[in-house]
């Protein structure tokens, strides 16, 4: 294990324990809740090119309070099974904090995706799943897999069809995972989400009035300057809603291949661009380059969101961030040490289990759908639309006034799936902040957001357990 990865794990844990001191849950309980029921690691060999390779990959069961458990696959060469332990135990916090039914699960396979071609990609993931099903790993009752970092809609395409070949017969087999493309049992809005959640998030941050008064901002993220590490999914999603939809100035960019910054900002959706067509951020026009790739944490700016890899701030480095508000985007980038000094030093950190919890939100509404077997509007939407023409006509005929077709467009538009699971995705962001700052505002020696969101899953994988007379 990297000292990388066993830093993390260790966070977690720890942060597990400073959490658990502030409840008065049985000490037996506890211990239940912190360790995984099931590890499953497996070794396969699978043909690359004209030999064969034997590859290392996890499947981690954290919790069965509540069953299918769900959690994303990772392909890096830097999975362990502590990382894929850590990562599973946060998906148990994570979909209770979001009122998610599931248990937090995890698996991961030990191979750089760049090192394979697509059809090697396809063999190891087929193969991967097919150890799941002999285990009984997978299905839409038992475990849910979705993609996480070097996954994406392609590979859960791959493993959805695996599945099926071999339960051929199951009317919910499309349940079997999530994270799909739209066009094989996936859901609008599923690519997005991890990002539009990190936005609403953060909105609401800036929405708390006690929180603003501690750090001295103004309401509203319009004008506040943000820097983002990481332009993957979670990144580039991020960056584009905040600056879209909340008119956020970024002001920094890093990437693996180094930062940029510009003092009048940096248009998202321009650098995006132009690292496609380059292959790099350097370079992009009005930017400058940051003499060293880790210098994004010491950037002058409001929100700090690292959204790429674990433990990317520690204590080496913490005493540099500048940013008030540090939003975990990514699973567990701040060290639990590095975390001591970021809020010793007045900073803000809204935690990964709640901020990111969007990608196993949106999971849970293509879930849902796969078992209904219909998507989301497809009763209601011309109804709706039918319900809002009647009635713009009625006040027409009352009034004798005539609303112009833009306006009538607009307000006779019903929703569609996508618009519907973008709200049902801000209701949970906002319902779930709400409870963190019940425990924040309300819990005696509870200085932080993170100690807060443990307090608050804690409680309710523990309820459940009394619940199902596991405990007394």
């Amino acid at each position: 294990m990297s000292s990388k990865q066993a830093k993390f794990y260790e966070s977690v844990q720890r942060n597990f324990d400073r959490a658990a001191a502030h409840t008065d849950i049985h000490p037996g309980l506890l211990q239940q809740i912190k360790v995984c029921n099931a590890v499953y690691q497996m070794n396969f060999p699978v043909r690359i090119g004209d030999t064969y390779q034997v590859i290392e990959a996890y499947r981690v069961q954290h919790s069965h309070h509540r069953l299918p458990t769900k959690g994303g696959i990772r392909f890096s060469h830097l999975v362990d099974q502590e990382e894929v332990m850590a990562l599973a135990a946060l998906m148990t916090y994570k979909c209770a904090i979001v009122d998610v039914p599931f248990g937090g699960a995890k698996g991961g396979v030990k191979i750089s995706p760049r090192s394979y071609t697509p059809e090697e990609l396809e063999r190891i993931t087929r193969r991967y799943t097919v150890e799941l099903i002999r285990k009984n790993f997978i299905g839409p009752s038992i475990d849910v897999p979705a993609p996480d970092y070097g996954t994406g809609e392609r590979e859960m395409a791959w493993i959805l069809d695996t599945y099926q070949t071999f339960k051929g017969g199951e009317i919910d087999a499309a349940g079997c995972v999530t994270g799909k493309p739209v066009r094989q049992n996936g859901i609008n809005g599923r690519t997005e989400a991890t990002g539009r959640g990190v936005y609403y998030g953060l909105r609401e941050v800036f929405h708390d009035e006690k929180l603003l008064a501690k750090l001295g901002f103004s309401r509203g993220m319009a004008g506040k300057t943000m820097v983002i590490q990481g332009m993957g999914n979670v990144g580039s999603y991020t960056g584009l809603i905040s600056q879209n939809e909340g008119d956020v100035k970024i002001v920094g960019l890093s990437e693996i291949e180094g930062t940029i910054y510009s003092e009048n900002g940096i248009d998202m959706e321009a650098a995006l661009e132009y690292r496609k067509e380059h292959g790099t951020i350097l370079g992009l026009p009005g930017t400058v380059t940051l003499p060293d790739r880790g210098d994004w944490v010491a950037i002058d700016c409001d929100i700090l969101v690292p959204a790429a890899l674990e433990s990317v701030i520690t204590e080496e480095n913490a005493h540099r961030v500048k940013a008030k508000v540090i939003g975990e985007a990514a699973n567990g980038p701040i060290t639990a040490e590095a975390a001591d000094i970021i809020i010793k030093n007045g900073g803000v950190i809204v935690p990964d289990m709640y901020l990111n919890a969007g990608g196993v939100t949106v999971s849970y509404f293509e879930w849902l759908k796969n078992l209904s077997h219909m998507r989301f509007g497809r009763m209601e939407k011309r109804f709706n639309h039918n319900t809002y023409e009647n009635i713009i006509n009625t006040v027409e005929n009352l009034t004798g006034k005539t609303i112009n077709e833009k306006e009538k467009q607009f307000i006779t538009r019903a929703a569609d799936e996508v618009d519907l699971v973008r709200s049902g995705l801000e209701e949970t962001m906002i319902s779930s902040f709400h409870q963190i700052m019940e425990v924040y505002h309300g819990y005696k020696n509870v200085d932080n957001l993170r100690d807060a969101a443990f307090i608050t899953a804690l409680n309710k994988v523990a309820n459940d357990y009394m619940t199902l007379g596991v405990f007394p």
